[in-house]
């Protein structure tokens, strides 16, 4: 059976979701379960990040062209923020702090943004410029994508 690549996008963002909160909801006391929390959201942050950048948002941009490039780049540019500042400073953060919990929430906050544009603008447009065969060849290709990526954190 063939996955729509909005569907899994969505099932991804579902999932980051519900870990942030989980991590949001912890005290300074839960050290351990901060620490566990957070490698899952990175690790869940990656491959949903490799499987946007490298097989929906460019057929994203091809399907729309110039009318969908604002949309991509902004995408990508919400993605380096949470890599590259957000979720760095809270990895080297100490767990059992106050600040720790005031900047998982700003990577709560950022993700949840993130997802809900995905979801309100840019899935909307996607769906009315690629057929229901594209969507579904993406999500076929995301899937795949997504186990071999999984399978290498496995063994890393």
């Amino acid at each position: 059976m063939s996955t729509n690549a909005i569907e899994l996008l969505k099932e991804d963002h579902k999932k980051v979701k519900k870990l942030l909160t989980e991590l949001t909801e912890t005290t300074t006391r839960a050290e351990k379960t901060r620490q566990q929390l957070l490698q899952k959201i990175e690790h869940e942050l990656q491959v949903h990040t490799r499987l946007e950048e490298e097989i929906f948002y460019p057929a994203f941009k091809q399907a729309g062209g110039s009318e969908f490039a604002q949309a991509y780049f902004e995408a990508l540019e919400e993605h380096r923020a949470v890599e590259d500042l957000v979720l760095p400073d809270l990895k080297n953060t100490d767990p059992t702090s106050e600040k720790f919990s005031g900047r998982a929430k700003v990577l709560k906050e950022l993700v949840e943004h993130h997802a809900e544009e995905e979801e309100s603008d840019m899935f909307k447009q996607a769906k009315k410029a690629m057929s229901t065969e594209e969507l579904e060849q993406l999500g076929d290709q995301m899937k795949r994508r997504k186990q071999e990526l999984t399978q290498g954190q496995a063994a890393a």
